[in-house]
């Protein structure tokens, strides 16, 4: 996420830090680069002004010229400008109202409305145990409500079927009833969108709008979507006096623009961000974590809940029990291993949310983690049989055959994967038997560069 803006950034701010006094004029070179590196990113202009204006009120004040590290101060300040642009931290939905608490979501064609109501969703039915009815309103896309269909059922939701040739404001208010008599908390109702703001779009979700007045009005954004999405958010505020945004695609962002500039168009906070695209990757929107990963400074907060959320603890607990015992690393742990890789979203997920320094040094042995290479490890793994997983010592030539047919693989990437393995399983020894300091002892010759013991 933000990945060009945070190196234009980290460039910008870098000849700053370690400065002992910092002047108008080369305050004023920085913030140039700050100001282009904004607009780069999509940023809305006015948003881009205001910014730059109150970041040179304050690096120009007292606050800095006192400090005895001026460059310091002064990211900290681009940092708490960053924070104020996209307001407050998220405090997820408002539902504080008699049931059904009526959730309605609008937004382009294409922002991943359907995607996110069975997200949202799933957190009000995990987090707050909350009964959730799903409808949606799309009679353009078919698709898209099969799509709602099967997501409602993948999360646990109740859904509301459409009937051939029903009008929108039908289904919803239909929906509205089903959601009463049913004794849900919450209805969240998916609307059609277009590819751009046109009248007819606007005159439907709005008649749907005045029909089941809803308690929450949610604009979902694009996170890839640039100035369309500034002046997608600023028709709908005005159609429908919107109580907040959903970000999405903000694992594939490398621009960050709407991030910046929706809660200014709008006036209303960002609640949550969609960070990838399975039903688990909705996170409550923390300003100054995304702030703070823009200035390439990471978000070890949210890597820390994440592991938190997805390590199966017990699992994690057992494997340690096992190597301090001195049994012996097998391939039926790599493949959990893996398994709880890809549970978090895969190396990508987890580097996004590290300092600069660090995700630059882990990017170098990124290769053998990529996703596809992952899955297709893993494959491998579920094509041998329990007492081949158990002793990899046992696979000749024969058996790498039948492995590699049955995994749709070539025998070289079956030998590779055992090689790795056979790495992992010295690496784990050690560990039983030095803890800590003996892993890093047999790591030393083996890690990349800036990974020393």
């Amino acid at each position: 996420m933000f990945d060009k803006l945070t190196q234009r950034l980290t460039a910008a701010v870098e000849t700053l830090r370690g400065r002992g006094r910092l002047t108008e004029e080369n305050v004023a070179d920085t913030l140039r680069q700050v100001r282009m590196a904004l607009i780069e990113a999509d940023v809305a202009v006015p948003v881009v002004k205001s910014f730059v204006e109150a970041v040179k009120g304050r690096a120009l004040g007292a606050e800095v010229q006192k400090s005895l590290t001026p460059g310091q101060v002064f990211i900290k300040i681009l940092h708490d400008e960053l924070v104020a642009v996209m307001g407050a931290p998220g405090a997820g939905l408002n539902l504080r109202a008699e049931p059904p608490v009526v959730v309605l979501l609008a937004g382009l064609q294409g922002a991943g409305k359907t995607t996110t109501a069975a997200k949202l969703a799933r957190v009000l039915m995990g987090e707050q145990k909350k009964r959730v009815l799903l409808v949606s309103t799309d009679i353009y896309r078919p698709a898209a409500i099969t799509q709602l269909e099967r997501l409602a059922a993948q999360v646990g939701a109740g859904f509301v079927p459409v009937a051939s040739g029903e009008a929108p404001v039908a289904i919803a208010t239909r929906a509205l009833a089903e959601a009463r008599r049913g004794v849900y908390d919450v209805l969240i109702v998916d609307t059609a969108g277009r590819l751009h703001v046109d009248g007819e779009m606007m005159a439907e979700v709005r008649a749907i709008d005045a029909a089941i007045t809803p308690h929450q009005r949610l604009f979902v954004v694009d996170g890839m979507a640039g100035q369309d999405a500034v002046n997608a958010a600023r028709a709908f505020n005005e159609a429908l006096d919107l109580s907040g945004s959903i970000l999405t695609k903000a694992d594939g962002d490398a621009r960050g623009g709407a991030a910046l500039s929706v809660r200014q168009v709008t006036g209303k906070p960002i609640l949550y961000v969609g960070v990838g695209e399975k039903v688990e990757a909705l996170e409550l929107f923390h300003p100054e974590r995304v702030a703070s990963r823009i200035l390439g400074m990471g978000d070890v907060l949210s890597l820390v809940e994440q592991v938190q959320r997805d390590v199966d603890r017990e699992q994690a607990d057992a494997l340690a029990k096992k190597l301090a015992k001195g049994k012996g690393f097998d391939l039926n742990d790599l493949r959990e291993q893996m398994l709880q890789l890809e549970k978090m979203g895969g190396l990508d997920s987890l580097m996004d949310k590290m300092p600069a320094q660090l995700s630059n040094a882990a990017s170098r042995a990124q290769g053998q983690f990529e996703p596809r290479q992952v899955k297709r490890q893993i494959a491998i793994i579920n094509s041998m049989t329990p007492k081949e997983r158990r002793r990899p010592d046992v696979i000749d030539g024969s058996r790498k055959r039948r492995i590699a047919n049955g995994s749709g693989v070539q025998v070289q990437d079956v030998n590779r994967l055992l090689k790795q393995f056979m790495q992992m399983q010295k690496v784990m020894k050690q560990f039983s038997k030095g803890g800590v300091r003996g892993l890093m002892r047999s790591l030393g010759g083996r890690l990349p560069p800036g990974f020393g013991p």
